[in-house]
């Protein structure tokens, strides 16, 4: 049921030069924002860079961002592998419903449910405050893959282990639990490396790590080598569980051997379970959409007489604009990555997908600041511009887009590709004829999660949105951050209203990828 990928490449499958020469630019423009933090961090020499590093406040902030990404990720695995397992695997009435109600959080910025916590319950703070407002927005990270990787497990499998004797967990254990492991840890890679970067929530709750200290660092004292130095070690702290991922995923691919068609698992009944998996499944949906909803709306109430129309309008224009502008840049720059994973299993595919994440797991202030630099010696006229914006969400969210678009290559057999150039075509018209019809689910759900994040983004918005630009995400922060939370109830609302279609795309593209 299993085997070892070949380490050659199958023959026939050379990948075009001009494909490694695109995947090579754009991961070289991910890149960026890095060589400008590292390059930043020794400008005082080695020296003062280890004095930093040094420093007692270094170690707190290290211990605190270490246990928000252990306590965070390991509830949104737990919490998410769960949940997809109800909805896909028994008897849970409603499970439709059900499914919608796990993905609806990814509408509700983490700001805004930490808005929502904070205004209801101020002492809502620290390390435990931290943890469950990032769990309940970020587990549907876990509960989307799961959930697909549950629903194309073949149950033929699980009957050989059963009619050899194995009982229900032993055939868990060894037959499901490592079919669903890639899809498990690309969700939990994906949560922890939006912990590293997240400002917004944690803000709100006062809870120090990395993130907050570098912003301080950068708005209080002007001090960029030191901020780029906290910095350094973030993306250290992102190498690592990149690494770690890859190892852990391993490099097993599961197939089925034989005639026939895939045999979808019959989902079990509950039995005495039924009641807590209801009352657990309703508790989850209270805490991660009733909580937001309900302060959201309080607080419309309390300040309708406040809003400004034609500001809020202004800032939903310049969001849908660059969230629609960022999303299809980022499924174009991330399909020749993902080509380039498909056709080669080499270790050079895998180290230029490994590289685009790196960025990602920056705060957005510090990949705002890179570019700033980098447009002020080499391209002022990019300086103040959305351009320069529009390229800080590419190097933020472009994981998302290769993720998708990777999963939707992975079900498109390359044999088609190779016969239409065969028959005449054109590596361009070959693309576009056999290969991007298969793989449009998965391109729109990557489309769907980059401007989910584009239209919420807060940090690297705020410091490179042109004169007089300003988004939901900003206008949000504004009115918040000075506790005026009336002001900042509409576009809470306005920010969930349109996020809530590209979620239920995202959910449906899902769906479409594993029918």
């Amino acid at each position: 049921m299993s085997r070892r990928h070949p380490g050659a490449r199958p023959p026939g499958r050379l990948v075009p030069l001009p494909l490694v020469v695109a995947a090579t630019l754009v991961t070289a423009l991910t890149l960026l924002p890095v060589g400008v933090v590292l390059v930043t961090a020794l400008g005082d020499g080695w020296a003062s860079a280890y004095d930093q590093v040094m420093r007692p406040r270094v170690g707190e902030l290290l211990r605190n961002t270490l246990a928000l990404v252990a306590v965070a990720t390991t509830t949104s695995v737990v919490v998410g592998v769960t949940c997809a397992w109800l909805v896909e695997r028994t008897r849970l009435p409603g499970a439709r419903w059900w499914r919608i109600a796990f993905v609806a959080p990814l509408a509700v910025p983490a700001f805004v449910n930490a808005y929502a916590w904070i205004s209801l319950r101020p002492s809502m703070t620290g390390l435990f405050g931290a943890s469950l407002v990032t769990t309940l927005s970020y587990f549907p990270f876990v509960f989307l893959p799961v959930s697909a990787a549950l629903r194309g497990l073949d149950r033929s499998w699980e009957d050989t282990a059963r009619s050899l004797g194995h009982g229900p967990w032993r055939t868990f254990a060894r037959v499901v639990a490592p079919q669903l492991r890639p899809a498990i840890l690309g969700g939990a890679l994906l949560v922890a490396l939006h912990l590293f970067a997240e400002f917004g929530v944690l803000a709100m709750v006062r809870f120090p790590t990395f993130t907050t200290a570098i912003l301080d660092q950068y708005e209080a004292a002007f001090d960029t080598a030191g901020g780029s130095v906290l910095a350094s070690l973030l993306l250290a702290l992102c190498a690592l569980v990149l690494v770690g991922e890859h190892r852990w995923r391993g490099r097993r691919h599961h197939a089925r051997v034989g005639a026939g068609v895939t045999r979808r698992a019959l989902p079990a009944p509950l039995g005495p379970w039924l009641v807590p998996a209801l009352v657990g499944t309703s508790l989850l949906t209270l805490l991660a959409l009733g909580v937001p909803a309900y302060s959201i709306t309080r607080w419309l109430v309390a300040g309708s007489g406040s809003v400004d129309i034609g500001a809020l309008l202004a800032s939903l224009g310049s969001t849908v604009l660059l969230a629609l502008v960022a999303g299809a840049l980022a499924v174009l720059a991330a399909f020749p990555i993902a080509l380039v994973l498909r056709r080669s299993h080499g270790p050079g595919g895998v180290l230029l997908e490994r590289l685009t994440y790196l960025a990602s797991g920056l705060p957005g202030v510090v990949v705002a600041l890179a570019l700033v630099t980098v447009a002020i010696r080499w391209a002022p006229p990019l300086y103040q511009g959305p351009v320069l914006l529009v390229l800080a969400y590419l190097v933020l969210f472009l994981p998302r887009a290769v993720v998708t678009t990777r999963a939707a290559l992975a079900l498109a057999p390359m044999t088609l590709l190779d016969a239409a150039r065969a028959l005449g075509d054109g590596p361009v018209r070959a693309l576009r004829r056999v290969v991007v019809p298969l793989v449009l689910p998965g391109v729109l759900a990557g489309f769907a999660m980059v401007a989910i994040a584009t239209s919420t983004e807060l940090t690297a918005t705020l410091l490179l949105a042109p004169t007089g630009t300003t988004t939901l995400a900003t206008g949000f922060w504004a009115a918040s951050d000075s506790l005026d939370y009336g002001t900042a109830a509409p576009y809470a609302v306005v920010l969930v209203v349109l996020s809530a279609p590209l979620t239920w795309l995202l959910l449906r593209e899902w769906k479409a990828e594993t029918s």
